[in-house]
């Protein structure tokens, strides 16, 4: 074990190797020996939940990757024309389908949230783009505190494979937005890849029926204050097929939703008397 030594102090090793041990050296005390009447960390269950619409040629890899830590996948399909929904029961027996009504990527997800019946949350897209083996780190952060824990593509060990300048302008632009509405130092905005607490489902009340619920979610987080973490992760290209996704078109909606839903704003005004 090596030992700190003031600035300047030559470190004097055998054969070049280890410091030479020193009998006023001072050693970490062991850990204490747990006692039979400690009481172990509480373990929270966890539903994962999958939006998809012809994703039959993703899925396996998707399901492949899950953790067997996960409690209960559901997998919201959007009238999948192809053989998702069979590709899924295939690939694990256990999945729950639940069949979108509506239209959407944010339908399917409320459908989702709605459906669940674990501690915590995750959400993540069907095609690939997300590794779920990193859901063990957004559970991590759910375990020590946190409400509400995010993916981010621009922080240490985060990343993106499939990004393109648009995307990457307009999630910029759009991120700006939110920081500077609710003065937060979030460093990614339009990426799906979240997870939280089911018991504020409720307070966070998800209502945008598109690809801006992401946005949207995140919005309601800020002006709730709950406690908000990002963890690095890595977008990678679809595995197959096209992106629903259409850059502009999305990026307006999503700007839209971040004006309405601002403090003071015409959905969260409506939503604040609605509460009185």
């Amino acid at each position: 074990m090596s030992t700190t030594l003031p600035s300047g102090t030559i470190q004097r090793t055998v054969d070049g190797g280890r410091p030479l041990r020193r009998a006023s050296d001072r050693f970490a005390a062991p850990l204490p020996a747990r006692r039979a009447t400690d009481v172990p960390p509480v373990r929270h269950s966890v539903s994962l939940v999958i939006p998809a619409h012809n994703e039959a040629r993703n899925v396996p890899w998707v399901f492949e990757q899950i953790p067997p830590s996960i409690d209960e996948v559901l997998l919201i399909d959007g009238a999948s024309d192809d053989a998702t929904v069979r590709m899924a029961a295939h690939c694990l027996p256990s999945v729950r389908v639940v069949q979108q009504a509506g239209i959407g990527k944010g339908d399917a997800l409320r459908t989702g949230f709605e459906a669940a019946t674990c501690d915590y949350v995750v959400m993540m897209d069907a095609d690939g783009s997300m590794w779920p083996g990193e859901i063990p780190h957004y559970v991590h952060f759910l375990d020590n505190g946190f409400d509400f824990v995010k993916g981010s593509r621009f922080i240490a060990g985060g990343g993106s494979l499939d990004l393109t300048p648009v995307r990457s302008l307009g999630n910029l632009a759009l991120l700006t937005v939110v920081n500077r509405i609710y003065h937060a130092t979030l460093t990614d905005l339009c990426y799906g890849f979240c997870a939280f607490r089911r018991s504020f489902l409720d307070e966070l009340d998800p209502h945008a029926p598109g690809f801006e619920i992401e946005a949207e979610l995140i919005a309601h987080a800020l002006r709730l204050g709950l406690r908000i973490a990002e963890v690095p992760s890595l977008e990678l290209p679809r595995r197959s097929g096209r992106s629903h996704l259409h850059a502009v078109s999305d990026g307006r909606r999503v700007l839209r939703t971040l004006l309405a839903e601002r403090p003071n704003g015409r959905h969260s005004a409506a939503a604040g008397a609605g509460k009185r």
